[in-house]
């Protein structure tokens, strides 16, 4: 892949969210050192700076890695002692900071370009820098004016209206006088309390009375004061159970309201995440030598913040994907009976608790033959397999990473990223992407998402007596089918779904919860995409609901299968599962030959099976480039981001290789290693090491510490790094 390949959005997208993370770690590590100069934070600045060049060298942007090189040999040089970082070399770094976050918002087609002014500015900051590293003082390197001008962070900022505060207010004062109705409440309870008292005391003298089996003349008005007591007391009772069901109802209609005001205040038009979108059509199309319209509809519906601004870059995606691919030039569609000028059109609605949003073109649409011939090419299924594949089969096909149908790349497609980050980025938000197309008519990307990430509409189900809930964005369909359904195929259980054969997963064996009950029905939650499905076996369903999501403690990492967990209406705690782990839960079970059938015991292994890779590195950039080679090969590919995820992940899951950095947080790549070495479960397990390091003494000490491949980055490239896991491994299918 060469540097102009590598140059491409996705990339340049994941290189400035890295960006932001690593520099905001230098840049909090020399303020605390300038307050306290025996702060230890000098090893994560190095290590922070590190990761940023070799980012930097990975999206082609060779100013960035001069500037992240000399930062990195200052913090080098403070860790050995032959420098000290005072005020002067403080404030020449924070310019670097400053420059280097410049630098990672250069616009795509403007990479690795400096400007007339800009080029002796980053010059001079550059030699300050190295003034620095010598220990000389960088006083009356860098020039009054020299620094470049810097665009201020972007701020979350969260609208709210003065009305939408007044309600606010408002609805808090009424909650506050609510709360105090509970006094009387309390004052009514004690004074039945005592009423239950005396008329305990009654019925004591009562009873003494009969057990001594005396006539008294009061016995009967005694009878007759107990009995009316009896019913003052179960009177009293009615009514305060009355009334704190009137309060239940009230309360549970004020916190409604309130829930539901502040949530607006969380809400942001539509139209605030597009605005810079017809610009963008203009530019684009005019590129192109296209007339193309944008009409965007639905612009007061309102979005959750935080989906909104996560949407920019795949709604930019399909925006671009539209022009290039679907809208035809003029003389083209005036051939075919059409506008001269093409439409895009950018719609978002509410529809049944979830947020729509389509991006449509009146262009050519997909044609179907040459996507078929373009999957049977590249190997993805056989020809016969391809010729029954349903038209919603075959456009899930376009998703994959790599996969393009364009011969040639260009600056706007051909490279097979843009709709492979669209689907990646829609579905870390809890939603799916759905496509339809009309040969000659066009093409209508359909982006389903929750309304909100802070509530999640869920379906609830049981498994041995806990409940469970499942994201209903997540869901294909649930279903009961009867025992008498289960078809057996290659020794796994399936059930007919939808034209399809469906495989049967057991719930209580996934989650690891015991033998399943005998039961008359199964309870099956389909998973997945219509390519890969599994239905998943459940004790019973509860029901939907909405719940509020409560992150997990970030202390316990990642729990295989979680996501997070909720509050029921009556306080007690239910876990929200992850269904894209459960999917590889349920494939590393399948792989591992350790499927257990829902009906009875004893499932035979599949007989083929794709090689599971582990890529550790505590860079996102180079960990996606990697990931993404590697996914294209054919082999599964699982990250972890540091060497602790990585010892974590490898102790609990199978894998055939493992691909680590050296330098990381919390546990480094040489440790990692002599840890999987070590343990007598994983050390047939290969290790191969990819780091920048490439100096003799460190490929020794990788290879010393039990490595069986040591690749320097300085050289890296995708078919180097293809060919290493391949003489390691072997190709991605292996035959069992």
């Amino acid at each position: 892949m060469s540097p102009e390949d590598l140059s491409q959005a996705s990339l340049l997208e994941l290189f400035r969210q890295e960006t932001e993370t690593q520099l905001a770690v230098i840049t909090s590590g020399l303020l605390a050192l300038e307050r306290d100069p025996s702060v230890g934070a000098l090893e994560a600045m190095m290590r922070a700076a590190h990761s940023l060049k070799g980012a930097a060298r990975i999206v082609g942007l060779e100013v960035a890695v001069r500037v992240a090189h000399v930062m990195e040999d200052c913090f080098v040089a403070a860790q050995k002692r032959t420098i000290v970082l005072k005020a002067e070399a403080t404030d020449c770094l924070l310019h670097a900071v400053d420059l280097f976050r410049r630098i990672a918002q250069t616009p795509e087609s403007e990479v690795g370009r400096l400007t007339k002014e800009q080029a002796p500015a980053v010059e001079e900051l550059l030699r300050a820098l190295e003034a620095i590293t010598q220990g000389l003082s960088p006083a009356g390197v860098v020039s009054e004016g020299a620094a470049l001008e810097v665009a201020p962070p972007t701020e979350r900022v969260l609208r709210v209206t003065a009305t939408n505060l007044n309600r606010l207010l408002a609805l808090a004062g009424e909650s506050l006088v609510e709360s105090r109705w509970l006094t009387p409440y309390v004052a009514s309870l004690l004074r039945l309390k005592r009423q239950q008292w005396r008329l305990s005391r009654t019925l004591e003298l009562l009873s003494e009375m009969l057990g001594s089996q005396l006539r008294n003349e009061n016995l009967a008005a005694r009878l007759r004061e107990a009995e009316q007591q009896a019913a003052t007391c179960l009177q009293a009772v009615a009514e305060r159970h009355a009334e704190l069901e009137t309060y239940s109802r009230r309360s549970a209609n004020l916190s409604d309201r309130l829930y539901r005001e502040t949530l607006t205040s969380r809400m942001r038009p539509f139209a605030d995440g597009v605005q810079g979108f017809p610009r963008l059509v203009r530019d684009a199309a005019r590129a192109l030598g296209k007339e193309v319209k944008l009409e965007i509809q639905g612009e007061t519906t309102t979005v959750d913040r935080e989906v909104l601004e996560k949407l920019e870059a795949p709604l930019t995606h399909l925006l671009r994907n539209a022009l290039d691919h679907g809208i035809e030039p003029a003389k083209d569609r005036l051939q075919a009976g059409k506008p001269r000028e093409g439409t895009l059109r950018l719609e978002a609605r509410h529809s049944a608790g979830l947020l729509l949003i389509d991006v449509e073109d009146n262009g050519g649409g997909i044609a179907l033959a040459p996507l078929r011939q373009a999957v049977v090419q590249r190997k993805l299924t056989t020809p016969e397999m391809a010729e029954k594949l349903s038209e919603e089969e075959l456009l899930d096909f376009l998703f994959l990473p790599g996969f393009s149908l364009r011969d040639q790349v260009t600056e706007m497609s051909g490279r097979g990223v843009g709709l492979d980050v669209v689907q990646t980025v829609v579905r870390a938000l809890g939603g799916s992407v759905r496509v339809t197309t009309q040969p000659g008519q066009g093409t209508c990307f359909q982006l389903q998402l929750p309304l909100t990430l802070s509530v999640l509409r869920v379906l609830l189900v049981e498994v041995a007596s806990e409940p469970y809930a499942f994201p209903l964005a997540r869901i294909q369909k649930v279903l009961r089918a009867p025992h008498t359904e289960i078809e057996m195929v290659e020794g796994h259980e399936h059930i007919a779904f939808d034209g399809q054969r469906i495989g049967l997963v057991s719930g209580r064996q996934l989650l690891e919860k015991g033998a399943p009950p005998p039961s008359e029905h199964l309870c099956v939650v389909v998973l997945g995409e219509r390519t890969k499905r599994f239905g998943l076996v459940v004790d019973r369903f509860l029901g939907e609901r909405d719940l509020v999501v409560q992150p997990l403690d970030r202390r316990l990492g990642k729990i295989k299968d979680l996501s997070a967990a909720a509050l029921m209406p009556d306080g007690s705690p239910v876990l929200i599962l992850d269904a894209q782990d459960l999917m590889r839960s349920i494939e590393l079970l399948i792989s591992g030959g350790r499927l257990s059938q829902v009906q009875c015991a004893g499932a035979t292994a599949a007989h083929h099976r794709r090689k599971r890779v582990l890529v550790v590195d505590d860079s996102l950039t180079v960990r996606e480039l990697e990931h993404k080679l590697l996914l294209n090969r054919g082999y599964e590919v699982e990250v972890a981001v540091d060497g602790m995820d990585g010892w974590n992940a490898v102790r609990t899951h199978a894998y055939d290789l493992v691909v680590t950095d050296v330098d990381m947080p919390r546990m480094d790549g040489i440790e990692l290693v002599g840890l999987i070495k070590k343990d007598l479960r994983l050390k047939a397990v290969p290790v191969m090491i990819v780091s920048y390091k490439d100096r003799a003494e460190d490929r020794q000490r990788g290879l010393d510490a039990g490595a069986d491949y040591y690749l320097t980055k300085g050289s890296f490239h995708d078919e180097t790094l293809l060919t290493a896991v391949a003489d390691l491994i072997g190709p991605a299918e292996a035959t069992e």
